[in-house]
């Protein structure tokens, strides 16, 4: 999309900006930003629309990219000056897994907003393991009730292909822990086999996020991961079930960042302020009033030059409900976060936690000392960037003191057992002893060579 603002229109739109707003000295006040059309890009959709960026003094263009692996090249290379990002890859970028670069993050877009749907077919052979109450599925359903259907497939010489977004993706991480949590080998990575199909037992692959429900129709996959609205298009058109959403899976967990190259925060200090300064108050509006603007927010994504899926379909979880099987319509208020719970502040612990599911997983192949993910957390979260921008919009009167942790050091307080499908809780102080509490992956100096896991 790309969409200049008349010169009359900016004169106007600076002139009646907040009375007390604090215009910087921006470095550079062009800039092009990328995203994938998921709902949750919805603080850079906000941010143009309600006249945001405007009022930073921000001229910007957003364009849609064709996958993610596209988009974080396009950051790297500045054809793009930041972008919507998938949490992993500013971390995986920075310690060389794949393409190697320093990418920041000073804002968490938001928190939850996944799922995981299977097809018709497989969700007919899970029901028979799933409770029902009141003859409905009762949530949240566990990966135990998938684990007869993969070892039947199995059994019969068919490999149960489920498909995730990219390597480094929050959902590749989300269905890895639910098989696991359920007792479902996802597969591991090594240096010599980046398929991460490693003595898997459900084979885990990248699809782009809109061709999900396709592929799934075609039975190319029996499953995925996905965002918003690629779940509820499934129900929509009748061809799969989400099974469980990831608040459900770990509630109010991270999900995307806004991700820019360290070289360019470096050069451009004050325009990556007035970026964050403009992302905070469209994650505000988003929230505001329990939810108010939702509807508006809706009719924007649904725009071509946005998401471009109908209305209907992304209001299913955009405005505080989430359909699973046809029909059955659940209260989820808080299946999109995007600034309350703090869910903009980017906590090191939330990065920690990308970091132990790569090494759980073998992208990070040897054993790292705690030390390390801290330190690899402070290189690519910037909450000082943050705290920054959101005092100065409290300065400015366009923000509440109470709404920000200013007193925080990174770390949120340990995620309880009760909030995790598993049951296993998760204290980013301590990365290695949180490994050493989950039954199916790496832990210690285990490594995977020649295919298998040793130590």
């Amino acid at each position: 999309m790309t969409r200049r603002i008349p010169a009359f229109l900016v004169a106007t739109t600076l002139l009646s900006g907040p009375a007390a707003a604090q215009m910087l000295e921006l470095e550079k006040d062009e800039l092009t930003f990328g995203f994938i059309k998921l709902t949750d890009m919805a603080p850079l959709a906000v941010a143009y629309e309600q006249g945001y960026f405007l009022d930073e003094g921000l001229f910007v263009t957003l364009e849609a990219q064709a996958n993610w692996k596209v988009l974080l090249d396009g950051v790297i290379d500045g054809t793009l000056d930041g972008a919507h990002m998938l949490a992993g890859q500013p971390l995986a970028a920075t310690i060389g897994y794949g393409t190697e670069a320093h990418v920041v993050t000073p804002f968490s877009m938001d928190l939850n907003g996944n799922g995981i749907t299977v097809s018709n077919a497989v969700w007919e052979a899970m029901k028979e393991n799933v409770p029902h109450e009141d003859g409905k599925p009762v949530h949240p359903i566990s990966a135990d009730a998938l684990k007869p259907v993969v070892e039947d497939y199995r059994a019969r010489g068919e490999p149960f292909n489920m498909g995730m977004v990219f390597p480094v993706s929050t959902h590749n991480y989300e269905l890895r822990y639910w098989l696991a949590a359920g007792g479902i080998e996802p597969g591991y990575y090594s240096p010599e086999n980046t398929s991460g199909q490693i003595g898997a037992e459900a084979l885990l692959s990248v699809r782009p996020p809109p061709q999900m429900p396709a592929t799934l129709e075609a039975g190319t996959i029996y499953g995925y991961a996905v965002g918003e609205p690629w779940n509820q298009q499934a129900v929509f058109k009748g061809i799969g079930v989400p099974v469980i959403t990831d608040y459900e899976l770990w509630k109010n967990n991270p999900e995307k960042v806004f991700g820019l190259t360290a070289k360019f925060v470096e050069e451009n200090p004050n325009t990556t302020l007035a970026i964050t300064k403009a992302l905070i108050r469209a994650a505000m509006w988003l929230d505001e009033d329990g939810n108010a603007n939702r509807d508006e927010a809706v009719e924007i994504l649904s725009r071509p030059e946005y998401v471009g899926a109908d209305e209907e379909v992304i209001a299913n979880s955009m405005t505080g409900t989430f359909e699973y099987e046809k029909g059955d319509v659940r209260e989820v208020p808080d299946f999109n976060v995007f600034f309350r719970y703090n869910a903009t502040y980017p906590f090191y612990s939330d990065a920690v936690w990308y970091l132990t599911q790569m090494r759980r997983w073998g992208q990070i192949a040897e054993a790292k000392p705690d030390g390390w993910y801290d330190e690899v957390a402070r290189s690519v979260y910037k909450p000082e960037i943050y705290l920054e921008a959101a005092r100065m919009l409290v300065d400015e009167g366009l923000a509440d003191e109470a709404d920000f942790p200013w007193d925080s050091d990174g770390y949120k307080a340990p995620t309880p057992a009760s909030d995790i499908i598993d049951g296993i809780p998760y204290d980013g102080r301590q990365p290695n002893a949180y490994l050493e509490s989950l039954p199916i992956g790496l832990k210690g100096d285990q490594r995977v060579v020649g295919g298998e896991v040793q130590g």
